[in-house]
C-alpha cells in the first residue's frame, strides 16, 4: 500500500507540474481586449442573468444561429486574452523575481539592513502576485468562462430540450429514469452496504488529524447545532442507513465535503457563501447522495484518497517552497493552494463526473422531499461561479461536470418531481445563525494573524502586507481582464481587498 501511495503521489505532482508555467507561449502585455459587436451586445446582457431566470425566460428569446456563433467565438476569444494577460502577468513577475534574487545572490555581502530588507519585502510581494496570476489563469478565469458559455448554450438549446422534458412527463415515461421511485426514499436502496464505509471514514478523518491537515472546528454551540439541525433534517428525509456525524470546520474555504459511513464536513466559508437555508439543505444534499451511492468506496477507498491528497498536498508544498513546510504545512493547505498557484486534479483520484451528477440528482430529490426548496442549489451553484467563484470557490469546481450538463439535469429533475404547496426557502432560524457566524469569523481572523503560513518563513520584519490583484464579486470577469488593480488586503476581515484605490500592474 505504501508503494502505491507514493506511486499516486508520484502522478499527482507530475500533473502539478505539467500545470505550472513553463508550457505556455509568450504573450503581450497590455494588447487591447476583445471588442463585443454591438448587434451582440443585447445577447451578452442575458448572460449576466442567473441560471433559473434564463431556464423562463430562454423559450421567448430569439437569437440566430449566427449571433449564437459569434458571441461563442467573442467568449472564446476574451477566455484566452484574459488567460494570456495573466500568464503574462505572471511570467513578468516571475523575471523580475529571479532577477533581484539574482541580485541579492551577488550584492548580498554588501548590502545594508535597509537594502536587504527592501530586497527581501520585494521577494514576498513578487511570489504572492506570481502565484495569484497563476491561480487566476489557471483555475479563476476558466471558470467564469465556462460559466458564460454554459449559459449560452443554455439560451440556444433549452427550448428544444424544454420540449423534450414537457413529452416525457405527459408520457409518464419521465417515471422510468433511475432513481425515479421517489415515492420509496427512504425504503430504497441506492447502493448496499453504507455500513461497511463507517471503518474507512473514521481511518481518513483520522489520518487527516494526525497529518495536521484537519482544518480546527468551529466551537461556537449555536452555528454547530444550526448546521446539524438542518443536516439531519435533510438525512432523515434520504437514503442514508447510517448515522451522520456533522462537523463544522473554521476554514474560509466555500466547500463540503463527505467522508464515507456518514461523515459530513461543512466549512465555515460555505456557511458565509449561502444566502438561505434552501442554498444550505442543497448542498448538504448534495453530499449526503455521494454517501448513499457508495462513491468513493466504488472508485476507491477515501483513507487512500486522503493519503494521496494530503502526501501530495505536503510534498508539493516543500517542492515550492525550497523545503520551509515544516509546521506551517496545515496552513499550506488552508492558504497555500492559492497562494503557491496549485492546481488540484482530483480527476486523477478517480473522482467521476458521472457521480457529481448521481450526486446533483439523488440531492435535489432529498432537499425536495425535505421540503426545502430544490432549486436552492441551482442558485448557489449559479452564485458561486459567477461572483466568488473567482478565489475561494474556484476548487469546488474543479472535477465537476461541465456547467450546461449539470443546470440542465438538475432542472429537470426539479420539473419531475411533484411540485409542493410550500416550500422552505429560508428560517428565522438561519438569519440567526448568520448573525452568529459574524462572530467566529472575526475570532479566526484574530488567531490567523498570529499563524504561519508559508510566506512567514524567511519573512522580514517591517514588510508592507503584499498587494493582491483586486477581484469584486459584482463585476463581471472582464473588468478583472481588462483592468487588473493591485490592493492591499483589508485588515479586518483578511479576506476581502481593501476599497482603497489600488495601482495598475506593472
Amino acid at each position: 500500500m505504501r508503494l502505491d501511495r507514493r506511486a499516486c503521489v508520484a502522478v499527482f505532482l507530475c500533473e502539478l507540474l505539467i500545470l505550472l508555467p513553463a508550457c505556455h507561449r509568450q504573450v503581450r502585455l497590455g494588447a487591447p481586449a476583445p471588442k463585443v459587436a454591438r448587434h451582440l451586445e443585447p445577447l451578452q446582457k442575458e448572460l449576466q442573468k442567473d441560471y433559473l431566470t434564463l431556464f423562463e425566460i430562454a423559450p421567448d428569446l430569439h437569437y440566430s444561429t449566427s449571433q449564437i456563433e459569434q458571441t461563442r467565438e467573442h467568449l472564446q476569444n476574451g477566455e484566452d486574452y484574459c488567460i494570456n494577460q495573466f500568464k503574462g502577468h505572471a511570467d513578468q513577475y516571475k523575471s523580475e523575481l529571479e532577477q533581484i534574487q539574482k541580485e541579492l545572490k551577488n550584492r548580498g555581502p554588501n548590502l545594508n539592513d535597509g537594502e536587504r530588507r527592501a530586497m527581501h519585502c520585494r521577494i514576498q510581494q513578487l511570489r504572492v502576485l506570481e502565484s495569484q496570476a497563476r491561480v487566476l489563469a489557471q483555475n479563476a478565469i476558466p471558470v467564469a468562462y465556462q460559466n458564460r458559455l454554459a449559459k449560452l448554450a443554455l439560451i440556444q438549446q433549452w427550448p428544444a430540450q424544454l420540449q423534450q422534458i414537457q413529452q416525457g412527463i405527459a408520457s409518464g415515461a419521465y417515471n422510468n429514469r433511475k432513481w425515479g421511485d421517489i415515492k420509496d426514499i427512504g425504503f430504497r436502496e441506492i447502493a448496499s452496504g453504507q455500513q461497511d464505509d463507517i471503518k474507512a471514514g473514521q481511518e481518513a478523518i483520522k489520518q487527516m488529524k494526525q497529518s495536521g491537515m484537519m482544518p480546527p472546528e468551529v466551537k461556537d454551540k449555536a452555528v454547530v447545532d444550526y448546521v446539524n439541525t438542518v443536516a439531519q433534517q435533510v438525512a432523515h428525509h434520504s437514503d442514508l442507513r447510517v448515522p451522520l456525524h456533522v462537523t463544522v470546520l473554521n476554514s474560509k474555504e466555500i466547500n463540503a465535503f463527505a467522508l464515507p459511513g456518514g461523515y459530513l464536513f461543512i466549512e465555515r466559508g460555505l456557511l458565509e457563501a449561502t444566502d438561505d437555508e434552501a442554498e444550505l439543505a442543497g448542498v448538504i444534499a448534495h453530499e449526503i447522495a455521494h454517501v448513499t451511492a457508495r462513491h468513493s468506496h466504488k472508485l476507491m477507498k477515501k483513507a487512500t484518497v486522503a493519503g494521496i491528497l494530503y502526501q501530495a498536498a505536503q510534498i508539493a508544498a516543500i517542492v515550492f517552497t525550497g523545503g520551509v513546510a515544516g509546521i506551517g504545512t496545515y496552513y499550506a493547505l488552508q492558504y497555500g493552494f492559492y497562494g503557491l498557484g496549485l492546481v488540484l486534479s482530483l480527476n486523477l483520484l478517480g473522482v467521476s463526473r458521472e457521480y457529481e451528477l448521481q450526486a446533483d440528482q439523488l440531492g435535489i430529490q432529498y432537499t425536495w422531499n425535505s421540503d426545502y426548496d430544490p432549486t436552492g442549489f441551482i442558485r448557489f451553484f449559479d452564485k458561486i461561479a459567477t461572483k466568488v467563484g473567482y478565489v475561494n470557490g474556484v476548487s469546488w469546481f474543479r472535477t465537476h461536470p461541465p456547467f450546461y450538463t449539470r443546470m440542465v439535469d438538475s432542472e429537470q429533475e426539479i420539473m419531475f418531481l411533484p411540485k409542493k404547496s410550500h416550500y422552505i426557502v429560508n428560517t428565522q432560524a438561519f438569519r440567526e445563525m448568520k448573525e452568529e457566524l459574524k462572530n467566529v469569523r472575526k475570532e479566526a481572523v484574530k488567531e490567523e494573524k498570529n499563524k504561519p503560513t508559508l510566506y512567514d518563513y524567511g519573512k522580514a520584519e517591517g514588510c508592507p502586507t503584499p498587494k493582491k490583484f483586486e477581484f469584486k464579486p459584482d463585476e463581471p470577469i472582464e473588468t478583472l481582464c481588462q483592468s487588473p488593480k493591485l490592493v492591499t488586503p483589508q485588515e479586518p476581515n483578511g479576506d476581502n481587498p481593501a476599497a482603497t484605490p489600488g495601482e495598475t500592474p506593472q
